[in-house]
Parts: structure tokens; C-alpha cells; sequence
């Protein structure tokens, strides 16, 4: 099952620099990684990166972070998959930009 987290440019272009990320400032704050299922992503979007228009949106495939991925209640009581260690570049399996049109994050076409 494919995971997604989202990130702001220059995270990302701090992850393909350095091979790894510990997160955004937020995740650095709550100890873990935050990502998002494919249905979540949307809200999560509009919820904490409502009108940015700089993003990147990628792929991660849960089964290949191991026992370091909890999935834990979070919005509503919903199941958020948390990732309890550092990201490698080398486990996003693509990551394409997230363009907001009228104020929409506009996700890719087939992302399941």
C-alpha cells in the first residue's frame, strides 16, 4: 500500500540533497513522520497546506518502512500512518509536484 507525504520544496529538495529527512518542522516536533493514505491526503492538504502553491507529493510504499510505521488515530479518530525514524530518498517510489488551480490541491490522475 502506497503511503504520501507531502513536501514543501525546499524539504524536498533537502531530502534529494542529503538521502534522508527527519520532516518538516512539525514532525520534528511530534517525533515522527507524519503521512497520509490516499484518502487523507486531500484534507491533510487543505488542512495544513491550504493556498501553497510549492509542493511535492510522494510515494512511499508502507510494507518497506517496517515495524518504525505506527498507525495511529489522529483527524476524527482515522488511522494516520507515522513513520518513527528518518526518511531515505531511497524508499519514495515517485514524487511528482502537487499544483494548486482555484485554490485546489490538484492530485495526479490513477494515484491509488
Amino acid at each position: 500500500m502506497l503511503i504520501y507525504k507531502i513536501f514543501r520544496q525546499s524539504e524536498w529538495a533537502a531530502l534529494r540533497a542529503e538521502g534522508k529527512t527527519s520532516g518538516a518542522p512539525i514532525d520534528l516536533a511530534d517525533g515522527f513522520i507524519h503521512f497520509s493514505t490516499i484518502e487523507q491526503a486531500p484534507e491533510t492538504a487543505d488542512k495544513h497546506f491550504a493556498g501553497a502553491d510549492d509542493l511535492m507529493l510522494a510515494a512511499v510504499e508502507a510494507d518497506d518502512l517496517g515495524q518504525a510505521l505506527k498507525w495511529e488515530p489522529s483527524r476524527g479518530g482515522a488511522l494516520f500512518p507515522h513513520l518513527y525514524r528518518a526518511l531515505n530518498l531511497s524508499e519514495v517510489r515517485w514524487a511528482q509536484p502537487l499544483p494548486l488551480f482555484d485554490g485546489v490541491h490538484q492530485f495526479p490522475a490513477g494515484v491509488e
